[in-house]
């Protein structure tokens, strides 16, 4: 996998390029992007380039299907010039690209609301490749999805990695074999599509902390209550439960269905309780896990963020963040949970745009749009 960066400047300078990206920003209520944080990521590829005189042509899917991407190309206005084309491979979009001058960047409509692109269609592959001279995937967060702009496009054109891809792929291989003594956490939920992993994390890592709602499938399976809480079609088995690298909560905070919260030993857990979060005697159990690390993976918050419980995975981020080994950061919610937090994202190692795509490529070392880039 070659990246752009490879490329010769002079290379570069006058040619199209078509930027396969992952900008599928969450939207507020006014309508506009309520976290930029994967355009932030990407924006070191789109710079780069443009500042090379090379024409981008920014693809990427939003939302679903029928939604339009024009949201996401005002959020793109606030870190340089890009201009919206309310098109795909129409005669719009082939005008425009044919009209782009030397650094100038556009982001054509959703690539979803053509049915083509999660077909894998050949043809629509080939009309978006006759947009552009180059290509370049920057969209590690979709790179696990084997869609037309993705793994189609690079049969037709010369085609690289963007920095962010190079470099979540280093990170993530980084990972997969981490130093020691090293630290997983694994949040989430859905334990029959996560047991892969975590029994690959169990041969890896020197522990594996399982928490979020993967937490109560723990529970569930050690014969202790969980109440309302949310539990997965499968629970874990012996082998992964009495595994000497395996962890689990030692304390739990519940709701009631009053809405009051109140923290409780696991098997304290009434009828009536839903788990939303861990406690403060297990971030005290994992205190000195973390602070001897000299690797840290940490994907998937400690517990429901978005229902307000974010205090136990800001005490969590603290103490990664004091931490001054390797840590790679993703998964699922996240990087939002952790920007809910306050904590500064700078002291907290690399943080992977990547959710499913990330875990995907942690079980496997690889993913169809990296494949495709040879």
């Amino acid at each position: 996998m070659k990246c752009i960066d490879e490329v010769p400047a002079s290379e570069l300078k006058g040619k199209r390029v078509l930027l396969r990206l992952d900008i599928n920003l969450p939207i507020g209520d006014d309508g506009e992007a309520s976290d930029v944080f994967r355009i932030e990521q990407a924006w070191k590829t789109i710079r780069y380039l443009a500042e090379r005189g090379a024409r981008v042509i920014i693809v990427s899917h939003f939302g679903r299907e029928g939604d339009s991407i024009e949201p996401v190309a005002r959020a793109m206005k606030k870190f340089g010039a890009a201009v919206f084309i309310p098109d795909l491979v129409g005669p719009i979009a082939r005008g425009a690209a044919k009209s782009m001058k030397d650094g100038e960047i556009a982001l054509l409509e959703n690539v979803r609301r053509d049915v083509r692109e999660t077909e894998n269609d050949e043809g629509f592959a080939k009309e978006l490749a006759a947009l552009a001279d180059i290509y370049v995937d920057d969209a590690f967060a979709a790179a696990h999805r084997a869609h037309a702009s993705i793994v189609g496009v690079p049969k037709f054109l010369p085609s690289y990695a963007g920095l962010l891809m190079r470099n979540e792929v280093r990170e993530i291989d980084a990972a997969r074999a981490p130093g020691h003594p090293s630290l997983a956490i694994l949040g989430g939920a859905k334990f029959e599509t996560k047991a892969p992993l975590i029994k690959l994390l169990l041969e890896k890592y020197d522990h594996v902390f399982i928490t979020g709602a993967l937490a109560n499938d723990v529970f569930k399976a050690r014969g202790l209550p969980v109440g309302r809480s949310l539990i997965s079609k499968e629970q874990p088995g012996e082998d992964i439960l009495s595994n000497p690298h395996f962890l689990a909560p030692v304390d739990v905070t519940t709701e009631a269905s009053d809405g009051q919260a109140r923290v409780k030993k696991p098997q304290d857990v009434q009828p009536d309780d839903k788990i939303v979060d861990i406690g403060p005697s297990t971030v005290a159990m994992l205190a000195p896990h973390i602070a001897g690390a000299k690797f840290i993976l940490w994907a998937g918050p400690t517990g429901m963020y978005e229902n307000g419980y974010i205090h136990y995975t800001q005490a969590i981020a603290e103490l990664i963040s004091k931490n001054e080994g390797k840590k790679v950061i993703g998964g699922g919610d996240t990087i939002a949970a952790i920007e809910a937090t306050g904590v500064s994202q700078k002291d907290l190692g690399f943080l992977s745009t990547g959710g499913g795509a990330m875990l995907e490529y942690l079980l496997k070392g690889t993913l169809p749009g990296v494949e495709a880039l040879g």
